[in-house]
């Protein structure tokens, strides 16, 4: 995991890493925040800890307001320092930022979905999309340009929404009832929960019954593409995948399937190369699968997507 934003430019929402699968992990979905984060207990502010069981509560969230996703640990110094320094910085934003203090140790399928290779990491989240942002102590000042740009991001994607001030043991609950402001299409709601349970498939057909119902419904179209996505990898390892990617480099199926696997992990630019890579040497039929694969891949990421944009030209060179 990098730093998304300064010195580099801000992350897409999409195509980073999959956080699907923890939405489910728990079907009682906690109504309590978990505390135990530094400087939590007992304080008021905009501060919602949270484990594997109650994530999917910020995640939901993240829909209306940013949510900081903070990794720490309580054998690190550096992370329980910098849980304290964002908490006070996020409260300075009253509101528009949110702060969710993760304990690694008690959160294991949290850190392997995120691909945490450092404590503390910190990761945003974004209208149920994560955007990494960095890992290790830094300063206030870079942090609260970190924020800045958040915040711009955030609008962009039309998560503007602010959230009243709770008491810490409160505020997964308070502010993921207050912050509200309108409720999903039913259609989207269906394809939310099926996804939320592991029903891919049920999520796939709420969806494409939305895009008959409004072809020009683009969060309906990428909503499609991401359950696809999960389904085809549902029930695969990353050793299996991977394995059998490298023994038949000839294996079209298993070539998709790696592909899907590295977009999975934030690994966009590994996807795009090695199914353009593919094109040339396949017959018509292969090379209209990694074609319509790639397409599909294309809104996992996000159209607008400067990576998104090289592979399509790409793609167009190899087909004309």
């Amino acid at each position: 995991m990098t730093n998304a934003f300064p010195p580099h430019e801000p992350a897409s929402l999409r195509g980073a890493v999959d956080l699907s699968s923890l939405v489910h992990r728990d079907e009682r979905r906690s109504t309590d925040a978990p505390g135990g984060a530094p400087g939590a207990e007992g304080r008021g502010g905009y501060v919602a800890a949270v484990d594997d069981q109650s994530f999917g509560q910020v995640l939901e969230l993240s829909r209306t307001v940013p949510v900081v996703l903070a990794l720490w640990a309580s054998w690190s110094e550096q992370s329980t320092q910098l849980v304290a320094a964002l908490e006070r910085l996020v409260n300075a934003r009253e509101g528009r930022l949110v702060l969710a203090p993760a304990d690694a140790d008690r959160s294991p399928q949290l850190v392997q979905a995120l691909q945490a290779q450092a404590i503390p990491t910190i990761v945003a989240l974004v209208a149920g999309q994560p955007v990494p942002l960095f890992q290790g102590v830094q300063p206030d000042d870079v942090i609260d340009q970190v924020f800045d740009q958040l915040l711009e991001v955030a609008e962009r994607n039309g998560v503007t929404g602010r959230v009243p001030a709770a008491d810490a043991d409160d505020a997964g609950d308070d502010a993921a009832e207050s912050a509200v402001e309108e409720p999903l299409p039913p259609l989207h709601q269906e394809a939310f929960d099926a996804i939320s349970r592991g029903d891919y498939a049920a999520a796939a057909s709420a969806y494409r019954t939305a895009i008959a119902q409004d072809p020009r419904d683009d969060l309906a179209v990428a909503g499609l593409a991401q359950a696809n996505l999960l389904a085809r990898l549902q029930g695969k390892t990353l050793d299996e995948i991977r394995n059998r990617a490298a023994t038949a480099p000839a294996d079209l199926d298993a070539q998709l399937d790696v592909a899907d696997l590295d977009l999975s992990g934030g690994h966009v630019d590994d996807a795009f190369a090695r199914l353009l890579d593919l094109f040339p040497t396949l017959d018509p039929g292969g090379r209209n699968r990694v074609r319509e694969r790639l397409l599909e891949l294309f809104q996992v990421v996000g159209v607008e997507d400067p990576r998104v944009a090289a592979a399509r030209r790409r793609l167009a060179m190899l087909l004309y």
